[in-house]
């Protein structure tokens, strides 16, 4: 696994019961997504001059622990598998303090390639 994402919770992530809330475990995801496919050569540029798109089709994510505001996280990811039109990869977020983390989130995901309409 290779890290793709570090960062923090901050207050306005955080839900009435104090938590992080869902939509923002998602978004750190996704940005550790678009980390993940860059080292395949898979950029916003390299979509935009092929004319290729890419789509979320299945997400599942278990949530092991709620983050609080003020913690710090890390997430590594990896491709479980890559074929023409279809990715399956894994994602793992952890408290990056104190060491080693405990896993608190775990997110599959399966992304397909589309071409754009001409």
């Amino acid at each position: 696994m290779i890290e793709t994402y570090r960062g923090a919770v901050y207050p306005w992530h955080c839900d009435h019961m104090g938590h992080m809330n869902v939509m923002w475990y998602v978004g750190k995801f996704d940005e550790a997504t678009w980390n993940l496919f860059s080292q395949l050569g898979v950029t916003p540029g390299y979509l935009r001059e092929n004319e290729r798109a890419m789509a979320a089709v299945q997400q599942n994510i278990t949530y092991k622990r709620e983050l609080l505001a003020g913690e710090t996280v890390i997430v590594r990811s990896a491709f479980l598998e890559v074929r023409e039109k279809l990715a399956r990869f894994v994602h793992e977020m952890r408290k990056s303090c104190p060491f080693p983390a405990e896993i608190v989130e775990r997110g599959r995901s399966l992304v397909r390639a589309y071409d754009l309409p001409t």
